[in-house]
């Protein structure tokens, strides 16, 4: 794949140690994402996809790599969806920058608020609450992601998870001894299908954060504010730096972790595929494993 230019003047050096241009290097990142949707079966024909956009740089990566392929395609139907959580100093302006990418493509936007939907910002919802503001914005943001998705007929909605973000969960459920929750992971999420579940889907999940970074910079995606300022508050934090520095000393870390997953994935969708109960929450009547879903607990707890 390299040509004779990325010998002296490379952008990013392979495991392999192969040396990439610019040029050699967006190609092959592109190839990558293209064979992560070729060979898990991602996207099938004629469906109606929707993009988790916030504006950060795995967002708008995967954005524009599903656009330009639906553009020459045309075999599939592109949207996004932008959930404004309320965080003041950040959001606001990953808000300008997707609307902005949106706009100039003429990708059609969405954008639901925590404040419109729930009645409180996230800022708010962490002052009230006490709690962890990832824990609340989690429960929070996929509830009104797949809400909004069901509602918008989608039938797959893409997010930007990479490979970085997938290692993390991974060893994060180990610690935590959440072996079901890691059945849910993996390409395409969930264990069962619903039809109030719109299955996710992950086209950057053989990709690692780093490359994700230097693809949006080479492509002029990235905006000025990448980093939620409650990033650094998260137990997923603390992972990782852990992976990053091993990475460091060991590389090819992230990946193991990846690969060792998908070995074991099947044998654990298959295990709770029976296990996994879905009711309806006696509250809002959205999809849950108890009585009451966890955004309408927060939520009675909030008033």
């Amino acid at each position: 794949m390299a040509c004779k230019k990325c010998g002296p003047d490379p952008v990013m050096r392979l495991s392999s140690g192969v040396k990439l241009c610019r040029s050699c290097f967006i190609k092959y990142f592109e190839k990558k994402v293209r064979k992560t949707l070729r060979i898990f079966s991602l996207i099938e024909a004629k469906e109606r996809i929707a993009v988790a956009v916030s504006g950060g740089k795995d967002s708008i990566s995967v954005l524009s790599i599903l656009n330009d392929i639906a553009s020459k395609k045309k075999h599939f139907q592109l949207f996004a969806i932008l959930i404004d959580e309320g965080i003041s100093g950040y959001r606001e302006h990953t808000i300008a920058t997707a609307k902005s990418f949106c706009e100039e493509r003429n990708i059609p936007l969405h954008v639901y608020s925590f404040k419109k939907e729930f009645g409180y910002t996230l800022d708010e919802m962490v002052k009230k609450l006490g709690m962890k503001p990832c824990t609340i914005c989690g429960v929070f943001r996929r509830y009104l992601l797949n809400r909004a998705a069901r509602e918008l007929k989608a039938d797959k909605l893409v997010t930007g998870h990479n490979m970085d973000d997938e290692a993390q969960s991974v060893l994060m459920n180990q610690f935590k001894s959440n072996i079901g929750l890691s059945a849910r992971l993996g390409p395409i999420t969930g264990v069962k299908t619903d039809r109030r579940f719109v299955r996710r889907i992950k086209p950057l999940y053989m990709v690692s954060e780093k490359e994700v970074a230097l693809y949006a910079l080479l492509k002029n995606l990235r905006g000025k504010h990448n980093e939620c300022t409650y990033e650094n508050l998260s137990f997923r934090g603390e992972i990782r730096d852990m992976l990053n520095y091993l990475e460091d000393k060991h590389h090819g870390v992230k990946n193991n972790v990846i690969n060792s997953y998908l070995e074991i994935m099947p044998v654990l969708k298959e295990k709770y595929k029976t296990e996994d109960q879905i009711n309806s929450c006696l509250k809002c009547n959205e999809p849950t494993s108890g009585d009451v879903c966890a955004a309408c607990e927060l939520l009675a707890k909030l008033k």
